[in-house]
């Protein structure tokens, strides 16, 4: 065969799996065979909610597995969907890690090599040092993607801080890896770095969503920063032990940072309302137990026909998710005045969902936090009125309901079960779901 046509097959058959693979990023691929049936399953599909991870890490930056473990651990574990999101870097390219008795990685290396053998695993010495290649997404993604069943979404944390605040965000369904920036400020460099993703998304096409991540992980980001028209979804939970979700005597809760920020920019700044998201942040996949950071301590449950990237994208800018560690909702509906909550109830676990508001007069000022030693204010999240974020309505139903007024900002529910929480962020903690914050 002449060279010519053999380099012109050669690249015509690289193409068409590049294709391929492209595609089944984004949907199932059709089996010529059967191409009607499923064409017909697609359009006949019924929303449902998908399980999802958007926070995870590997050997690829700070995590202590292989992604395809990882990736399988989640699959194995029911859930529908991950994002493997590493620090400052995509699953891609050229990387071989040393496994040379470091820490956890010769277990890491044994376990890889019972689940997916010896020809998959790449090794090589050197420096007389024995050093394991990292799979690509786009190569092992092969293994573990399954229409209809399981996705892989390609992300990154985007790990930044300005002066000693940590400003870390997720983009999800990424292209191309994020080089985080400075701003002049918290807010600023928050502000500034979702413009990048956003000037990314409007280059290559993709449908992408950014996350703020762990606002209270050094104590980095105050509910203050977070009052820009970029930011649309922070962690109202993260499974890392160290990320201070319920902040202490002088900062605020995650979730309490979030009735704050729902209500200055609705009230004040008549910006939209920014969503929660739960995420596991795990690194650690080989040893379990309560400060351990773990996978499988909260997750999002999206609402979609589709489990697609672009689907599981689109219906969390539309808000359609909620997160949780453990309860389940079988709906969340909301008919003219009235939003009802199914729950997905267990045998001997009792439930009581409280219902959650900021109504339009609750007073807006604040005042510094003070040092109780120094008597100086602290460069933290301000104090408010306890008539933002109170709660106006419980129930302890399986089918519990609130009834707009119109005098409401917003309301949310917290539910929360007598279940303990098997492998917890906090000893003690019990499992929970929220429903996002809704405008009258």
């Amino acid at each position: 065969m002449p060279k010519r046509l053999r380099s012109l097959l050669a690249f015509s058959a690289a193409v068409c799996l590049m294709a391929a693979v492209a595609f089944s990023r984004t949907g199932p691929a059709l089996d010529p065979e059967s191409k009607s049936t499923q064409i017909a399953v697609l359009r006949d599909a019924e929303p449902r909610y998908w399980k999802g991870n958007l926070h995870t890490h590997s050997l690829w930056s700070d995590g202590d597995d292989f992604p395809e473990m990882i990736a399988d651990w989640y699959k194995t574990k029911g859930y529908d969907f991950l994002a493997l999101t590493d620090h400052n870097i995509l699953s891609d390219g050229e990387k071989w890690i040393d496994v040379t008795a470091k820490g956890s990685r010769p277990l890491a290396l044994k376990k890889y090599r019972e689940r997916f053998g010896d020809r998959w695993v790449e090794t090589r010495k050197e420096k007389d040092k024995e050093q394991v290649r990292l799979k690509p997404l786009a190569e092992f993604s092969s293994l573990l993607d399954e229409p209809g069943k399981f996705l892989m979404i390609p992300g990154e944390e985007i790990t930044h801080k300005f002066a000693s605040y940590p400003v870390h965000m997720n983009a999800i369904n990424l292209r191309d890896v994020i080089k985080p920036v400075n701003g002049p400020n918290v807010s600023e460099t928050i502000q500034v770095n979702h413009r990048l993703v956003e000037a990314a998304r409007k280059k290559n096409g993709w449908r992408t969503l950014t996350f703020l991540n762990h606002p209270n992980w050094g104590w980095g980001v105050k509910a203050e920063d977070m009052l820009i028209e970029e930011l649309r979804y922070f962690e109202i939970f993260n499974g890392h032990p160290g990320v201070k979700n319920y902040g202490d005597a002088q900062h605020v809760s995650t979730e309490r940072m979030w009735d704050i920020v729902n209500a200055l920019r609705l009230a004040k700044l008549k910006l939209p309302i920014v969503y929660g998201m739960a995420t596991d942040d795990a690194h650690g996949y080989h040893s379990f137990g309560p400060g351990k950071v773990n996978p499988g301590r909260g997750w999002v449950m999206v609402r979609s026909p589709y489990l697609t990237a672009e689907a599981m994208v689109n219906a969390m800018h539309a808000g359609d998710f909620y997160p949780t560690t453990g309860v389940t909702l079988t709906s969340i509906r909301r008919d003219k005045d009235t939003l009802t909550i199914n729950i997905k109830g267990e045998p001997g676990v009792f439930y009581k969902t409280e219902f959650i508001a900021t109504f339009k007069n609750a007073p807006l000022d604040s005042k510094p936090v003070v040092d109780p030693k120094t008597g100086k204010e602290l460069n933290v999240t301000q104090q408010y009125s306890d008539e933002i974020g109170k709660v106006v309505a419980k129930s302890e139903e399986l089918n519990p309901s609130y009834r707009f007024t119109g005098e409401e900002l917003y309301v949310r529910a917290k539910i929360t079960s007598t279940k303990a929480h098997p492998n917890p962020y906090q000893k003690g903690d019990v499992e929970v779901a929220w429903t996002q914050p809704m405008t009258p």
